[in-house]
């Protein structure tokens, strides 16, 4: 399943309507159908029978239309507001207003905010269905829209009524998720055809309650051919992109990640990288540090290979180590570089040098990423894969802007970040980011809090290395990682609880996860 902003969307519906000649009009009829039939799945008549139906000047308004009087034929008693004249309305929402005149049903212009307040207290809805802005929302709202959203969202609160919103909610940007100036919180939001993206990026996702996507009549082809390359990373595209073993196999087969992690007071990064290494199925896994440390790595992960180098005077590897590292990665399939490796201007030296001499795929996180953005674009002339997996506080570094200029539009810096370097780059949260060099992108459809807790991004640094060594498409096998890596901590909440499982705990839980494909 696609992501889409609301541009997409709308250059979609385009396509569909010019091109493909399906009316508008029936497009609208079963959008708002599938509002009203999702109405009646999660508030049954029985208990919710006043509903009351807010329409804007657009054809979200005409969607609520519809929607109104598919809930008045089931039974319910259907109140529809415009919040314009009717002489605003066009096309096919202007068919449809047309439709509710010629059934009688109840139907009022208001246009003052004391108008607005009286009818909810005098109809005292069990519903309110938001259908004043749709998805092409891009300016703040203000002056009476506003008064409008404002008394719904403490009508909501006082009286405990449902809210529901027509493709998205009133307020909310469809391309970033941030609060046009107010926003509606709803019960429910029923969209259409494809999800968009202010649905699960914050603050917006906060605004949504449960979310419905709902087929309206688009050729799931041309959504193929004619939509953007952005996948919505589940269950169904993991299974999608998986591949069985079969045959006849062996260690090599699977390739050989290669892991340079670890220092003084850091050790346990390279344990838990190497172990998410090895669930995620890499045939062989070499863990290099320093000597001290490899005597640990021994003792802890019997299955490793390990290797161990000189080490300087802040427990970091020694750069006098670059050309035992060099011999040692030929070969190799993949370096999974920078958990717990420090930050010493020996160490700095050490990568930057190891960036010149290499040319395997690398998998980069953690300390490496803080090393790197002293010039993360000289990732540009290096010609293997690569892949970046910073979180947000990593991304303010390796950008040059601040926390919240990121969060307010992931996307936008997640494909900067991508074009500046040349590489994939997951950029982690909820519903993580991985956004590759083509254009191709994929937004994860995990959301787990309880994976907010260290050790937890050496584990999916290593597993990234694991598809990529074990030959997957660089961004596919990435994009397999953080889906796998997601969904091991959503079965560990469901499992033990919501939240105080380990980054080890999540290792091992990859095989349980990979066993339903």
């Amino acid at each position: 399943m696609k992501v889409v902003t609301g541009f997409e969307m709308q250059e979609l519906d385009k396509f569909v309507i010019n091109s493909l000649g399906i009316s508008a009009e029936i497009l609208m009829e079963r959008a708002g159908l599938g509002v009203a039939e999702n109405i009646i799945k999660y508030y049954p008549l029985e208990k919710y029978k006043k509903v009351l139906i807010i329409c804007g000047p657009g054809n979200n308004g005409g969607d609520g239309m519809v929607c109104g009087r598919y809930l008045w034929d089931r039974g319910y008693e259907v109140k529809i507001i415009i919040l314009c004249k009717k002489n605003k309305y066009k096309g096919e929402a202007l068919v449809n207003l047309k439709i509710l005149e010629n059934l009688k049903l109840p139907l009022e212009e208001i246009e003052e905010i004391s108008q607005f307040k009286n009818l909810l207290q005098s109809y005292s809805p069990d519903i309110l269905v938001d259908a004043i802005f749709g998805t092409g929302l891009k300016r703040p709202v203000e002056g009476f829209f506003k008064e409008v959203i404002n008394e719904m969202n403490n009508y909501k609160i006082k009286k405990e009524a449902k809210v529901v919103a027509v493709d998205i909610p009133s307020g909310i940007c469809a391309n970033t998720g941030q609060v046009l100036g107010i926003a509606l919180k709803a019960d429910l939001t029923v969209t259409f055809e494809l999800p968009k993206i202010g649905q699960f990026f914050y603050p917006g996702k906060e605004y949504i309650g449960k979310l419905e996507v709902v087929p309206i009549g688009f050729p799931s082809k041309i959504i193929e051919e004619k939509g953007p390359k952005r996948e919505y990373l589940d269950f169904n595209w993991a299974k999608k992109f998986f591949k069985p073993r079969k045959g006849y196999t062996h260690k090599g087969t699977f390739g050989h990640v290669l892991i340079l992690a670890g220092s003084r007071g850091k050790s346990g990064a390279g344990i838990l990288c190497a172990l998410g290494a090895l669930k995620g199925g890499a045939g062989l896994v070499t863990l290099t540090s320093t000597k001290e440390l490899q005597k640990i790595y021994c003792s802890m992960i019997p299955e490793i290979l390990t290797a161990g180098f000189k080490e300087n005077e802040y427990g970091e590897v020694s750069y006098e180590s670059l050309a035992e590292i060099l011999e040692i990665a030929k070969n190799k399939s993949v370096l999974v570089i920078g958990p717990g490796l420090g930050l010493s201007e020996e160490m700095k030296k050490l990568f930057f040098e190891l960036l010149f001499k290499l040319n395997i795929p690398l998998v980069i996180d953690a300390d490496g990423l803080t090393l790197l953005s002293e010039n993360p674009e000289i990732l540009k002339s290096y010609s293997a894969p690569k892949v970046l997996t910073p979180h947000p506080g990593e991304a303010v570094r390796l950008l040059k802007v601040s926390k919240d200029e990121i969060m307010k539009d992931r996307l936008t810096y997640v494909k900067k970040l991508s074009e500046m370097t040349n590489s994939i780059i997951v950029l982690k949260g909820p519903h993580s980011i991985v956004y590759g060099i083509d254009g191709r992108c994929g937004i994860s459809s995990i959301d787990e809090p309880g994976l907010s807790q260290g050790g937890q991004g050496d584990v999916l640094s290593g597993l990234i290395g694991a598809f990529i060594a074990q030959k997957y498409d660089p961004f596919i096998g990435t994009c397999l990682a953080v889906y796998l890596h997601g969904e091991a901590g959503r079965y560990l909440h469901q499992t033990l609880g919501p939240f105080g499982y380990t980054a080890k705990d999540v290792a091992e839980t990859i095989p349980k996860i990979l066993k339903e494909f």
